[in-house]
């Protein structure tokens, strides 16, 4: 059981590996959305690194996720990783997550040209989905978040706009095949964006999946419901090193990614419920002028 880990243990190792010194003190982080547990080590009153306890197989992707993407500067840094992969260490990021951002356009023109654009092509499989449990194809993908998010608030959508969003679904999972995998962060949302000084200063707890790179931009695009409207989406969408695709294909993929925040919404931050569903009636009507 991850509770019964011995921390004071751990500790110990890590100053006799050099990585902290003998004042260290852990303190457990209970705000963070991580299925692991997570203490900050503070050196002198001052948060500095992040000790991650969770299963093997969990600690082996944030590795591999960390690992490849050492280079960037949104990330956290890899101090240690247990031999037998029940903790990993890695740097602290100064900073709050949800609040104090700014405004979309600036975080998401830093993620644009500092990560999206940074994402490296997977090619050592040809499935997709979560790296730990991927599936056969991103059309799978697609229509199991489709029938979770029907069931999680299906209830406040009328037929009409179900039938919508099932049409969206087969459009946007169309010519897969045609689809380049790239290894994602895979939740890329406010609740993992570290700001300071209202500005973006880091990206954590990811959760490694195989997929294009344009869901994770709609992703990000949809976490938060301020300026979600067309102008701050393609202002940012024109920074991404993405190929052209129709204005209407990709306002058919923020309306899917939306109704599936709407989903997330309603279970974790219900208090964004009324911004977002006023969102969701932007979005159809600006589809309806779209394709009218």
């Amino acid at each position: 059981m991850l509770e019964n880990v011995d921390v004071n243990s751990i500790i110990n190792i890590l100053n006799e590996e050099g990585i902290v010194d003998n004042n260290v003190i852990a303190t457990i982080n209970k705000t963070g959305s991580t299925d692991g547990i997570v203490y900050l080590l503070s050196e002198h009153d001052e948060a500095k690194y992040v000790l991650k306890i969770d299963r093997p197989h969990q600690i082996t992707l944030t590795e591999q996720f960390l690992g490849t993407y050492r280079h960037l500067r949104l990330f956290p840094k890899i101090l240690y990783t247990d031999p037998a992969k029940a903790y990993i260490v890695y740097t602290y990021i100064t900073g709050t997550t949800h609040f104090n951002r700014g405004s979309k356009i600036e975080w998401l023109t830093i993620l644009v040209k500092e990560l999206f654009n940074n994402y490296e092509k997977y090619v050592q499989t040809d499935k997709w989905g979560r790296l730990g449990s991927p599936i056969q194809s991103w059309r799978e993908w697609n229509y199991r978040s489709l029938v979770d998010t029907r069931n999680d608030w299906g209830s406040l959508l009328s037929i009409e706009d179900y039938t919508r969003v099932e049409s969206i679904f087969e459009n946007i999972s169309k010519n897969e095949d045609q689809e380049v995998r790239y290894l994602l962060h895979g939740d890329t949302g406010v609740h993992n964006f570290v700001f300071h000084d209202n500005l973006l200063v880091g990206v954590i707890d990811p959760s490694p999946m195989i997929g294009p790179m344009l869901y994770d931009f709609t992703y990000a695009f949809c976490s938060s419901p301020d300026d979600l409207n067309l102008e701050t989406l393609m202002a940012a969408f024109n920074l991404l090193h993405h190929e052209s695709i129709e204005e209407s294909r990709l306002i058919e993929e923020v309306i899917f990614q939306l109704y599936c925040r709407i989903g997330i919404c309603i279970k974790l931050h219900p208090h964004d419920l009324e911004d977002y569903l006023k969102a969701w009636e932007y979005w159809k009507s600006l589809q309806f002028l779209k394709i009218s």
